[in-house]
């Protein structure tokens, strides 16, 4: 992990349908398997999927029942869990021909931090 980045702990419902699409991208077999537990800032014990962009470090906050809920209830995902072979290549051109564009809608979203979002040390 680059620690110049700025890191953030977000829902995944909270985050931006692209970085939402991006993370099934670079988890296209589920979540669940993926998951991390922390110390939280208030000394919580939490679990969550790590995605990194180019300029963020997101920590998406989700338990292993959470992880299986969103994968089963995403149409993108298929009845095992996976991502759909159209859909990965759909994201794929997506996101090599918007990259610069994505960059710049990242910086934007980093100046609108909400409540539901902490940064986390």
């Amino acid at each position: 992990m680059n620690t110049s980045k700025p890191r953030i702990i977000k829902d995944y419902d909270k985050l931006p349908v692209e970085i939402q699409e991006q993370i099934k991208l670079e988890y296209p077999y589920g979540f669940s398997d993926n998951l991390i537990t922390f110390t939280n800032k208030d000394g919580l014990i939490v679990s969550a999927l790590p995605f990194e962009t180019e300029d963020r470090y997101y920590m998406v906050r989700m338990t292993v029942s959470e992880a299986i809920k969103i994968v089963e209830d995403d149409e993108d995902f298929d009845a095992d869990g996976t991502l759909k072979e159209g859909i990965r290549e759909e994201y794929e051109n997506k996101y090599a021909e918007d990259e610069m564009d994505m960059d710049d809608d990242f910086d934007d979203l980093a100046d609108e931090v909400s409540d539901d979002e902490s940064v986390f040390d």
